[in-house]
């Protein structure tokens, strides 16, 4: 489903959302910092993005659809270490650095079945689920009794192929109504709506006039653009289409250090949350007192 109006706050906050959702786990300036002075932290991050160049200006001169791309590749390269060199001088001249996209999905969706046979080929329900998402679901804490879950999607390849859709399809095994929210346009390398709708069409199946995945009814997975074009999300703008799908969810699930750890660690919702996500940079690590390549599981569930 796709957006095309102005933004509104994810249904299922807890309100007053002025006063109970911050979208910022992380403190990465202070009131005192200076906002003509980058600090520690955004040097940290403006140095992440310097790091991409090399291997973005890569991929972008092997487009062979693009008559110049290793003259376009020459010029992003130039264009956006400039930017970064100037969000580091002056973190106020842009507002925010650029954003690039690359594709993993082609081979992933080659190990997709795969990857589903040997969950499914485990018997007991309680180990599938653990090989799903590794220790989520240890002692039982937690059910998947939800009839509709709600997932914001993190990245294109692995993490969307062989991660969240095959945790997706089980939840639909179990019948639950599944909605992937997914980026509008591309960040970094962040699976976007369209591109999703692409990927699940290649998993699924047609039989008697009714699509599976790999033989798991797919009539309630619906895909849904989630009006944010960032790694991280801010849940009180989101698409007026993703509100309205997510109006009745009893499960939101946000996956990715951005979204998950970043922006939502502590957002508070009306219904059970499920926050998944790696630690990939030091500086997240220190806050949260904990290594690099951490994986965070945060599971809330609201008593009635």
């Amino acid at each position: 489903m796709e957006s095309s109006s102005a933004m509104v706050p994810f249904p299922l906050l807890t309100t007053p959302i002025e006063s109970t959702y911050r979208p910022c786990t992380i403190p990465y300036r202070f009131a005192s910092d200076s906002p003509r002075k980058a600090t520690p932290a955004e040097v940290a991050w403006i140095d992440v993005f310097r790091k991409s160049i090399a291997s973005f200006r890569k991929h972008a001169e092997l487009d062979d659809s693009v008559s110049d791309a290793q003259a376009r590749a020459a010029q992003f390269s130039e264009r956006y270490g400039k930017i970064l060199d100037d969000l580091q001088e002056d973190p106020e001249s842009h507002g925010g650095p650029p954003d690039c996209v690359e594709e993993e999905n082609a081979k992933s969706l080659i190990l997709f079945e795969q990857v589903v046979t040997l969950f499914d080929n485990t018997e007991d329900g309680g180990k599938r689920l653990e090989n799903l998402i590794r220790g989520v679901f240890a002692g039982n804490i937690f059910d998947l009794g939800a009839a509709q879950a709600v997932i914001f999607v993190d990245n294109s390849g692995a993490d969307i192929v062989l991660g969240i859709l095959p945790f997706a399809r089980e939840l639909l095994r179990r019948g639950t109504q599944v909605v992937l929210a997914a980026n509008d346009l591309p960040s970094i390398n962040d699976v976007t709506y369209s591109e999703l709708v692409e990927i699940v069409s290649k998993v699924k199946e047609m039989k008697d006039g009714r699509e599976y995945i790999l033989g798991v009814d797919a009539k309630n997975l619906l895909i849904v653009n989630s009006g944010s074009d960032l790694p991280v999300i801010d849940l009180s703008y989101v698409s007026p289409e993703l509100a309205y799908l997510s109006n009745d969810a009893d499960l939101v699930v946000l996956e990715g250090m951005g979204r998950a750890i970043e922006t939502n660690l502590y957002a508070q919702f009306k219904c059970d949350s499920l926050k998944l996500g790696m630690v990939k940079h030091p500086e997240v690590a220190e806050f949260l007192g904990g290594r690099l390549y951490d994986c965070v599981i945060k599971y809330t569930e609201v008593i009635p």
